[in-house]
């Protein structure tokens, strides 16, 4: 009886245990390597947000990186004069590593690139 009290009160730790969003959090670091604190999200937070801002006037240039849990993250970018900024929303622990700004290619200009990468070697081989 003792065995079965204690399989049923192991049960009821285990559905107990929710699923906690890991991601990685700072508020306006300087560089990537300076944001690198890991936190679980609260419930109902279920993304992983990073913020970049990027600013240049008269030679000089600063970066900022924010990272934080999210409720809900809409992925955006824009350029102005003297700077830009760019945000990125992910969903899997600890996907926030980077605060790089992506490159992101369109489909036309990858199918161009490899379309003439095929001609010029079916061309060298005839």
């Amino acid at each position: 009886m003792a065995a079965y009290a204690s399989i049923l009160l192991l049960a009821a730790l285990c559905i107990g245990t929710a699923y906690s969003l890991q991601c990685y959090t700072c508020v306006s670091a300087t560089s990537n390597s300076n944001c690198q604190t890991v936190t679980n999200c609260s419930s109902g937070l279920n993304f992983c947000q990073t913020t970049l801002a990027s600013v240049s006037a008269f030679g000089l240039s600063t970066t900022s990186i924010t990272k934080n849990c999210a409720a809900s993250c809409t992925a955006s970018g824009g350029s102005f004069v003297v700077g830009s900024t760019s945000v990125s929303c992910c969903s899997t622990d600890l996907c926030n590593t980077s605060g790089a700004i992506s490159i992101k290619s369109s489909y036309s200009v990858i199918v161009l690139v490899v379309g003439t990468l095929v001609m010029l070697i079916s061309g060298s081989l005839l």
